[in-house]
């Protein structure tokens, strides 16, 4: 019997000798040579990841199932190679951090018989792979392998979700990857922080025609995340004007065509934790628009927001809801400070038919007197229901002349409901309609595709407040690291009631912001959407001359963006360009600090600086804010305190 094993170990032994032998790897650097990928492909096909020397992902396999029991990925053979380089300067028509973007990479294309092949590109700041096939009729994907192998158990930022209908509104626990079983799982982006200073960031660009990625845990290796995907819906059950439930999911996760790329798998690694802010990765993964199509008209701008207060005006002589007058006195407000749209959320159809204008509604008026003042009128909608009656409504839409849409409570990213977002920016562009994607996925790049999908949720925002206390400084100072990193952020800031910890409570109708007035403020910096919300009451507003000098100046498109200072779950410190102004945006989380902004970044010349920033009291009363000026130059540096919770904004204009 002893003889017996030995053989078997034996024949083992020479087997893996023989697979490592026959085993061709491939290397591939960034173009300044810190990253390295190394591609493994012997009985699989397995990737590496090191950042100068250091290992961080360990060879990891990656593979995929489609008809007839096929796999691409396994006993692969190479029929050639091919290397390239990547170096073009991108232009955004909607400049969301840069006017400019350097697209620069290294990539490697293995082409594989049974046609399909696996490209693979090496960024400084990341690296990216995907499939590629190649086959004359439509193939099932039955399943997808993405592996992400750390090698050492380190922390995680986990959105963990516990269904696959979801707002992807998620809190990120901060835990250890080998507290992640195969039963737990989350959406994406995720990010890994190695015990270096490295971290890394985890999602997907280019999603079309297929399901959405999730990450899961490996019951064979605690230290490795796996790509999960929801399996296609065979039947959906209706609950409601808005919830498209799955009833019954089949056994593969797409049907699709057989000649295509399929969505990148990315991930970056950051060096300061600000570079993930900065990051332009899944733009430039993500496909271009259609050079064909003229997109000029795209006209981003701020939004006078009124579902937040639910239109709890006052100091007017009229009944203040869902009717003409009110929103006319909306777009008087939005008139006065610059701010480009008023929007008409939930309220102002009969839901369930968006042909069917509530009672003291005047569409046609609203829109009419609001172009009258150079203010446009978006629209909100159920999504179930604009597809029901898609040509119907988007053409009334445009014989309103309404800006645009806001598409609510799609909670899903298998193939059908990704396949959805393509129609509806489709159908939106073809009659100059922005749009803004609500109860939607992360982004993925289609603000690329469609440049009027000019921003969406996906996000755990200040709407939140209405019902709990998850919108909060922690929460704020997470999200332009993980889930900003994937694009746009529907946030909606702007509270004009603020609250401490300590008296913050949750009311529905009349909802106050946890953290300071200046971190309000802050937020116009920090995060990033060219449809920027004003959640507040315009009679609030107006009650705040000094903060609206602000809000009315601030941008929602960037020539040039510079995270001066920033660590995740503490503190962000921006300073953002346009037009030849800087503004200046910091937020911390409730631990108060000190941030010495270091004015190098500008031009020569003096500049004036005004600044809002935390009062003395602010740690006892949210409210309570000090706006000062003085002059500053590229020699300049100042150091200002943030209370609890608190923030600071700031314009710095020649």
């Amino acid at each position: 019997m002893r003889l017996i094993k030995i053989f078997l170990l034996a024949i083992i032994l020479l087997f893996t000798l023989s697979s490592v032998e026959n085993a061709k790897e491939y290397k591939l650097f960034s173009p300044d040579k810190k990253l390295e990928l190394r591609v493994v492909v012997g009985k699989t096909v397995s990737y590496s990841i090191s950042m100068q020397g250091s290992e961080l992902i360990l060879p990891s396999n990656i593979s995929m199932k489609i008809n007839d029991g096929l796999i691409l990925g396994a006993d692969p053979v190479v029929k050639n190679s091919k290397e390239s380089v990547i170096n073009q300067t991108l232009t955004p028509l909607i400049r969301q951090k840069y006017a400019s973007i350097i697209d620069n990479c290294n990539e490697l294309t293995l082409n594989f018989e049974n046609n399909y092949s696996i490209i693979f590109r090496v960024y400084n700041d990341g690296i990216a792979y995907r499939f590629k096939t190649n086959f004359e009729k439509e193939l099932t994907v039955f399943s997808e392998q993405a592996e992400f192998n750390f090698g050492k158990d380190y922390k995680i930022y986990f959105p963990e979700e516990v269904s696959f209908h979801s707002h992807s509104e998620r809190e990120y626990l901060n835990l250890p990857i080998s507290q992640i079983t195969s039963k737990r799982f989350c959406s994406l982006p995720v990010l890994v922080d190695f015990d270096n200073g490295l971290k890394a960031a985890i999602s997907e660009a280019d999603l079309e025609d297929y399901a959405g990625m999730y990450l899961t845990g490996s019951d064979l290796n605690p230290k490795q995340l796996n790509g999960l995907f929801p399996k296609f819906s065979l039947r959906d059950s209706v609950k409601g004007d808005r919830n498209l439930f799955v009833a019954q999911r089949a056994d593969y996760i797409a049907k699709t065509s057989g000649k295509r790329n399929f969505p990148w798998r990315v991930i970056v690694v950051s060096q300061k934790d600000g570079d993930l802010i900065e990051s332009t990765m899944i733009y430039k993964l993500a496909k271009p628009a259609d050079k064909n199509s003229d997109f000029s008209w795209v006209k981003p701008g701020k939004v006078a927001w009124d579902w937040w207060n639910a239109n709890n005006i006052y100091g007017v002589d009229f009944r203040a809801g869902i009717n003409t007058a009110t929103y006319k006195y909306y777009i008087d407000f939005a008139s006065k400070y610059g701010i480009e749209y008023i929007i008409l959320d939930e309220g102002w159809y009969k839901l369930g038919n968006l042909l069917q204008v509530a009672p003291g509604m005047d569409i046609d008026e609203i829109v009419s007197y609001g172009k009258k003042k150079n203010v446009g009128v978006i629209l909100w909608m159920s999504w179930l229901t604009l597809n029901d009656q898609l040509e119907e409504a988007m053409n009334q839409f445009v014989k309103w002349g309404a800006a645009g849409i806001k598409v609510d409570f799609m909670q899903r990213d298998d193939q059908w409901m990704v396949n959805y977002y393509y129609k509806i920016a489709r159908e939106a562009a073809k009659r100059k309609l922005m749009v803004d994607f609500h109860g939607a996925y992360k982004p993925t790049g289609l603000y690329r595709t469609f440049p009027n999908v000019v921003t969406s949720e996906g996000v755990r925002g200040l709407e939140q407040s209405k019902w709990g206390d998850w919108a909060n400084p922690l929460m704020a100072v997470t999200i332009p690291f993980i889930r900003m990193f994937a694009g746009p952020v529907d946030y909606t800031p702007g509270a004009m009631i603020n609250a401490n910890k300590i008296n913050f409570k949750p009311i529905f109708t009349q909802p106050m912001s946890q953290g300071t007035r200046c971190q309000q403020l802050a937020m116009y910096v920090v995060y990033e959407s060219p449809l920027q919300m004003l959640s507040d009451l315009p009679t609030n507003y107006y009650r705040e001359p000094e903060c609206m000098e602000f809000l009315s100046a601030v941008p929602v498109q960037w020539d040039d963006t510079k995270i001066l200072d920033a660590k995740v779950a503490e503190y962000v410190l921006a300073a953002r360009k346009n037009n030849g102004n800087w503004f200046i945006g910091a937020i911390t989380n409730w631990s108060p600090r000190d941030l010495t902004i270091d004015f190098s970044f500008l031009p020569e010349g003096e500049f004036k600086l005004e600044l809002w920033r935390d009062g003395i009291n602010a740690d006892r009363n949210a409210n309570d804010y000090k706006k000062i000026s003085q002059t500053v130059d590229k020699n300049s540096k100042l150091t200002v305190h943030l209370a609890p919770g608190g923030g600071l904004a700031g314009i710095i204009r020649k």
